[in-house]
């Protein structure tokens, strides 16, 4: 037979040859038909190369029908093949056994070959409309997964998009954001079964904290450059426009929020981040002078990473200080600027928190970059 044929493959199986002469000489003109003496050669040939449909005998020596049936049924590779049994055992009780083993059809014999030749016919139908729609779901889901991962890529370099457009304002540099997503997101999972923690930081919510964390300071975009970026101490004017930048982050994530029409996750979190990070755990830090668990969690953490690695990281007015020195100064706020278990969470993460800042180091180039744009702005300030 050409093996080209496109037609439907049947798999005949019985014991007597002459009832396989019968079911092949009743089929073949108008399909592929393949014929098994007994239960073990029909299993080769099935797990060689599955057929569109079975036609298998029940009283065959060896192996009995029911129990091929339990093999092909436990075999990922056969257990979408319609079987239909075609046997002399007609009681009502044999086939009711044949069927709830996952049969399509019973047919007795002697066959009747039009009744026979209409229910092959029907059930390989029944068969191409199934496997249609099994094709169709999965190049739906397939589709569903990649849109999905378009969103979720859009989403990510519109946040990056919009945290950067603060970075370039600001004396930081972009390796800022990466650098507190990490720290954010480790720390979070430190305290996935802390019990203050745990309704918190589920896996979800743990992935909208990565995602939102660069939005913390999205803020700065609207404090004034002679503030932003003057390499000196602030008056104490010159702080209270600073300290707007909380603010202004949650307005204008909630303008977002509100032109969305709908609730987006990750923007309620970012907007949190924004709003709450710079509050200390005893009621000292603004915009609201929150403490303790009035802090959002988002917010407490933030404030641990932010805090690390703005004394740990070069910038045009300071020189970075030691990784040591740093946690010394998150540990001595413990219980005064940040939650204690955070702290603690931190400490035991302070190795890993070390190769998070030396993996995404700032360059010189990138340094040179942002000390070129506090010039530049010291420089319109002077010649206007």
């Amino acid at each position: 037979m050409d093996e080209h044929d496109e037609r439907a493959t049947i798999l005949a199986v019985d014991d007597t040859p002459e009832n396989l002469a019968l079911i092949s000489g009743l089929l073949r003109h108008d399909y592929r038909v393949k014929v098994a003496p007994d239960g073990e050669r029909a299993l080769q040939i099935a797990h060689a190369a599955p057929p569109d449909i079975i036609l298998l005998d029940i009283m065959m020596p060896g192996m009995d029908g029911y129990e091929v049936m339990r093999r092909l049924q436990a075999d990922a590779a056969t257990a979408q093949v319609p079987v239909i049994f075609l046997t002399a055992m007609a009681g009502v009780d044999d086939e009711r056994k044949g069927l709830e083993l996952g049969a399509v059809d019973y047919i007795t014999k002697p066959i009747s070959p039009s009744i026979t030749l209409a229910r092959v016919r029907n059930h390989l139908q029944l068969k191409r409309v199934r496997d249609f729609l099994q094709d169709q779901n999965a190049f739906l889901e397939q589709e569903v997964a990649l849109r999905t991962r378009q969103v979720a890529r859009i989403q990510d370099v519109t946040i990056r998009a919009m945290a950067s457009l603060a970075e370039t304002r600001d004396n930081e540099t972009g390796n800022h954001i990466l650098r507190t997503q990490h720290y954010v997101r480790r720390l979070a999972q430190q305290l996935a079964e802390h019990p203050r923690f745990t309704a918190f930081c589920t896996p979800s919510n743990i992935d909208l904290l990565f995602k939102s964390a660069p939005l913390h300071d999205i803020g700065k975009v609207g404090v004034p450059d002679r503030i932003l970026l003057k390499p000196g101490k602030l008056t104490d004017e010159e702080f209270e426009v600073m300290k707007t930048h909380t603010t202004l982050g949650k307005e204008a994530i909630e303008r977002a929020l509100e032109d969305a029409g709908e609730e987006l996750g990750f923007l309620e979190m970012a907007r949190d981040i924004a709003y709450s990070h710079q509050e200390k755990w005893d009621g000292s830090g603004y915009p609201l002078g929150l403490a303790g668990d009035d802090i959002p969690i988002c917010g407490r953490l933030m404030a641990v990473a932010d805090v690390y690695d703005a004394l740990i990281s070069r910038r045009v007015y300071k020189e970075p200080m030691r990784h040591e020195d740093a946690v010394g100064i998150i540990v001595k706020g413990r219980g005064q600027h940040f939650d204690p278990d955070i702290v603690d969470a931190f400490i035991a993460l302070e190795d890993e928190c070390r190769h998070i800042a030396e993996h995404f180091i700032d360059s010189d180039r990138e340094m040179a970059i942002a000390a070129q744009r506090t010039q530049q702005s010291l420089g319109d300030r002077i010649h206007p």
